[in-house]
């Protein structure tokens, strides 16, 4: 299992959903990718992503103008 980080701030929606969905092809199933953005909507668009697509949300949290969402690629 290893740790990556994505940085999507700046972008609005649906880019931050398109650039996660592009880093996980990238990732092994078990890797964690964590996922920074400034778009509030992430908030529920990624973790509805994962839920269709059999990956894990482990956290969310905001830290003032940052969305962080940290997942567990799944199968």
């Amino acid at each position: 299992m290893s740790f990556h980080t994505l940085d999507a701030r700046r972008l609005l929606c649906p880019l931050p959903v398109i650039r996660t969905q592009d880093k996980v092809k990238q990732l092994q199933i078990g890797d964690e990718l964590e996922v920074t953005s400034t778009d509030p909507g992430v908030m529920q668009d990624i973790p509805t992503w994962c839920r269709i697509n059999g990956h894990q949300v482990l956290e969310t949290k905001q830290n003032h103008y940052d969305y962080i969402i940290r997942l567990k690629i799944g199968e």
